[in-house]
């Protein structure tokens, strides 16, 4: 008996039915996958469907939407609000700033919520166990809170100080709140022994944006909550770019290698504290429920080292729970703005259309733009997609600067012209506009941008000039492996 035909049937019933599938979802992605995303993202997920149909879709089903959920949208609304109504009759201090400046804090509190506040001081701390020990040091002088936010997060013999006093103001009776980043911290070696300790204390601790499907809490597993925020009784506060553990991240590898992160982090006083806290308050709000309210300021202010008065300051929170991308505009309409310099430090610059727009033209019409990346990624994905822009970027005219390697140039900031600096946790990258939860803090006043540009001229004394003559002596491999994964960053 033969079953020959009845075989030949159904591999060509399987068959049809594949290639029905198939064509079903790529008809479906071109009119689905376009819809509210830019148009470099819409056609690099649509490659992706048409080389993959069915691949794709599944791929594009985990990772091709940035929404956060109905339930955390509807409260990153109801806090918007809040804060709206708490800051609205807060005057808009826009004394002194020029006109495009002025324009851009008037965009930022449209789209964060946050006025530009005066008369707050500012220390800019460039060493990476300084910045610990200062938080340790504000820490100790808590009488009634601190609520501390990192990305990353581990205890270990660096950050140990920062966690025996957090461990000691609880003691005291100080309210102490710790969020972290759920997969970011995961992925440090020693993360399940992290979470056993902070058990055995007193501090109030959650990870933020937590993948527990049977909890029925699941969303894009790579939307992240990239902050770094410190905030005591809120008269003191950090912010930048820093996470909460050693230098390399405890893995061997980095330390073989002598593979270290250079951050930038700053402290501050003043009323900007109230506004790091109340971006602090709506993430312990999204991961925990409860609503902290307006948190008393209380105790006396410290002297900062090496202080830098009466700066103006505004926070730009942003993020998946925001539509508007608050950080990429204001990057944009600042960098359009400049007269005569833009210094730009971030480890990740993968632009998207916009941004690369906005630096190039600058370039062209004569702006002195600098940029200061590191001389090696510790990210190869990414280190390759950065790398596909060099050389637009060096044709408009662009000096690129190349931190040596093994060291990761991390810290996160620039500098318009001699009046505006902005430092944070975003990077210029899609990443951060669209999938990271993100704090930037512009910063106003000749003074305070002074104090930045002293950081860039390290930067530069550190650094080596990248030349296109250079950059096109690459073989066309390494071209080749750029533009893929430059295609990859665009699927957000």
């Amino acid at each position: 008996m033969s079953i020959t035909g009845d075989t030949t049937t159904d591999f060509t019933l399987l068959g049809a039915l594949i290639l029905l599938a198939s064509f079903t979802a790529k008809v479906a992605a071109l009119g689905v996958i376009p819809g509210n995303r830019r148009p470099s993202s819409g056609m690099a997920w649509l490659l992706v469907v048409l080389l993959a149909p069915l691949l794709g879709i599944v791929f594009f089903f985990f990772f091709g939407s940035t929404a956060v959920g109905r339930k955390r949208h509807a409260r990153q609304q109801a806090v918007n609000d809040r804060i709206a109504e708490a800051t609205k009759s807060m005057p808009e201090d826009l004394a002194g700033l020029s006109p495009s400046v002025r324009t851009v804090a008037v965009l930022n509190r449209k789209l964060g919520t946050m006025p530009m506040t005066s008369d707050n001081t500012v220390a800019v701390i460039e060493d990476y166990e300084q910045s610990l020990r200062a938080m340790a040091a504000a820490i100790d002088t808590a009488t009634d809170y601190v609520n501390v936010e990192f990305y990353i997060s581990a205890w270990d013999e660096m950050t140990d100080p920062v966690f025996r006093s957090l461990v000691a103001a609880t003691e005291r009776g100080v309210a102490v709140r710790y969020l972290f980043d759920h997969l970011g911290s995961r992925g440090i070696p020693g993360y399940k022994d992290f979470v056993k300790r902070l058990e055995a204390t007193r501090i109030q601790f959650h990870p933020m944006l937590p993948i527990k499907p049977l909890q029925r809490r699941f969303r894009r597993p790579d939307l992240r909550n990239h902050r770094k925020i410190l905030v005591v009784d809120g008269r003191t506060a950090f912010m930048g770019s820093q996470n909460m553990t050693e230098p390399g991240y405890n893995k061997p590898k980095n330390h073989e290698a002598g593979r270290k992160w250079v951050e930038l982090m700053v402290e501050v006083q003043g009323p900007v504290v109230a506004e790091l806290n109340a971006t602090f308050a709506s993430d312990w709000y999204f991961e925990t429920d409860e609503q902290l309210g307006v948190q008393p300021v209380t105790g006396g202010e410290a002297p900062l080292p090496d202080p830098v008065p009466g700066v103006g300051a505004q926070v730009v929170p942003s993020g998946p729970g925001f539509s508007t991308e608050n950080n990429l505009r204001m990057f944009n309409t600042l960098i359009y703005a400049a007269d005569e310099r833009v210094s730009i430090t971030s480890p990740y610059f993968v632009p998207d259309e916009s941004l690369l727009y906005a630096v190039t033209t600058a370039a062209q019409r004569g702006i002195d733009i600098e940029l200061f990346v590191s001389e090696e990624s510790d990210q190869f994905m990414v280190g390759h997609a950065q790398a596909s822009y060099y050389r637009a970027l060096l044709e408009a005219g662009v000096r690129i600067y190349m931190y040596p390697a093994p060291l990761v140039l991390h810290s996160k900031h620039f500098t318009v012209d001699d009046n505006v600096a902005v430092i944070g946790s975003s990077n210029m990258d899609m990443r951060s506009f669209a999938l990271n939860y993100e704090v930037s803090m512009m910063m106003t006043g000749t003074a305070v941008v002074e104090r930045m540009r002293a950081v860039e001229d390290h930067y530069r004394e550190l650094s080596r000039e990248l030349t296109l003559a250079e950059w096109e002596q690459r073989p066309f491999r390494t071209r080749y492996v750029d533009n893929v994964m430059r295609l990859t960053s665009a699927l957000q």
